[in-house]
């Protein structure tokens, strides 16, 4: 694979930028103590979605939480063989900084890889090694993508119940998804449903003789000893959210989310108690699965509520960096889940009418969506600084990811890093930095 000269390194206030496929490459100092890095993945949202979510939650002048991130640049999220990233090959190249082709699941394609840095295994697993706690928490199934690729590999992202035995004996500190089907043995009833594992092991039972607490729900999860050093959550028999189209949950009576279960905010605040008492730093990895999820169904209520619930985890991580300064909090996505566009009133237009059902289709054949989907009223934004609520439509472009415009944003130490246009592989090397106080020659 070609590799590309790195000339930054030396330069002071700029990120050393690799390009991909640097196998065995050399560190070298930079300055300053390696610290902790919590980075958050709001799958498939880009600045669309986030605008959407603005209007939706705080109106069109007010801030949200991802607005008040002051490092901002321009993500670039193709792969070795396409233009488009996807969540298992996107999530590889986060994890191990090297580009890979998109069906990959930490490795490439068939291939196992070596990370950026020369390290075998990903940043997770070398932040591991070095004395690092680790901890992966996710609104999905605990066999997504992006937390899971950062501890296991194999050649097939379906390999459902593979990949959860791999994240149960990845060693990590705490734990919390949903996905309870793939920790059980077939025929054996679970909190929220039968096992669906094959070779006939219980990883629950597996995982509290390794000494991990075990919970199910947000009560257990807020009853957990202070004193509690290994955690794992188990919330869901699937996904903690039901990515169903509108009018699927309708016909089920389902909700968008698992009533029991924490939010991303809430499980990142439980994660940070317990990764925060180890004196050598942590990483975090988290993940909200509904963002990319309910755009893929073009669920725009779905899309809103699960961008509400990332914002919110946003806010907890900028207070936990505000608090622990020497804390990087990196976030962006991978993909652009259903090229979600914003529509409002306007001239000659009357297609979004307060109070009035919105068309099923634009005149280019775009779905349109309001409150209860196909045919629904406009949504009502936040009000605005006069007091107005505008009415808004949400437009999809398609059912699968696209490019679709991406930022990555920050905050605390090494966030001044984040700037102009970087790669996939550069969020690898800005966790690296900061992890370990080292740069990727």
């Amino acid at each position: 694979m070609i590799r590309r000269a790195l000339l930054l390194a030396g330069i002071a206030g700029s990120l050393a930028l690799a390009a991909p496929g640097v196998a065995g490459a050399q560190t070298a100092p930079a300055a300053g103590q390696g610290g902790s890095v919590i980075f958050f993945h709001p799958d498939g949202f880009g600045v669309n979605h986030w605008g959407a979510v603005r209007f939706h939650k705080v109106g069109p002048d007010g801030r949200l939480n991802w607005d008040r991130l002051p490092h901002i640049a321009v993500y670039l999220g193709h792969m070795k063989d396409g233009l488009t990233g996807t969540s298992h090959g996107g999530a590889t190249v986060h994890a191990y900084g090297v580009k890979v082709q998109a069906d990959s699941f930490g490795q490439d394609g068939a291939q196992r890889i070596r990370s950026a840095s020369g390290f075998e295994g990903s940043i997770a697993h070398e932040a591991m090694r070095r004395g690092k706690a680790v901890g992966l928490v996710q609104s999905g199934a605990a066999y997504e993508p992006g937390t899971a690729a950062f501890v296991a590999s194999t050649e097939r992202r379906n390999s459902l119940e593979e990949i959860t035995r791999l994240v149960v004996e990845s060693g990590v500190d705490v734990h919390m998804a949903g996905g309870e089907r793939w920790y059980l043995p077939e025929g054996t009833q679970g909190r929220f449903g039968p096992g669906a594992r094959k070779d006939g092991r219980n990883l629950i039972e597996e995982l509290r003789r390794k000494g991990y607490t075990v919970v199910f729900t947000r009560e257990e999860l807020k009853a957990v000893p202070e004193t509690t050093t290994k955690l794992w959550g188990i919330f869901a028999h699937d996904h903690t959210f039901n990515d169903e189209t509108k009018e699927t949950l309708a016909q089920r009576n389902l909700p968008l989310y698992v009533e029991t279960a924490p939010t991303i905010a809430e499980m990142g605040e439980a994660a940070l108690r317990i990764l925060s008492r180890n004196p050598n730093g942590f990483l975090l990895i988290a993940e909200e699965e509904g963002t990319d999820n309910f755009g893929n169904r073009n669920n725009a209520r779905g899309s809103l509520e699960a961008g509400a619930r990332a914002d919110d985890a946003i806010g907890v991580f900028m207070n936990f960096v505000a608090r622990n300064p020497n804390t990087l909090l990196l976030t962006t996505a991978d993909s652009d889940a259903g090229g979600l566009q914003v529509i409002g009133p306007r001239r000659g237009n009357n297609v979004v009418v307060e109070g009035r059902p919105l068309p099923e289709r634009d005149r280019n054949g775009a779905p349109i969506d309001g409150q209860t989907g196909t045919g629904g009223v406009p949504f009502l934004s936040a009000p605005d600084r006069n007091g107005v609520r505008h009415p808004f439509a949400i437009s999809w472009a398609s059912w699968d990811d696209v490019a679709g415009g991406i930022l990555v944003r920050g905050i605390g130490a090494n966030a001044e890093h984040i700037t102009g246009t970087m790669d996939n592989t550069d969020i690898y090397r800005l966790m690296y930095r900061q992890l370990f106080g080292q740069v990727i020659n």
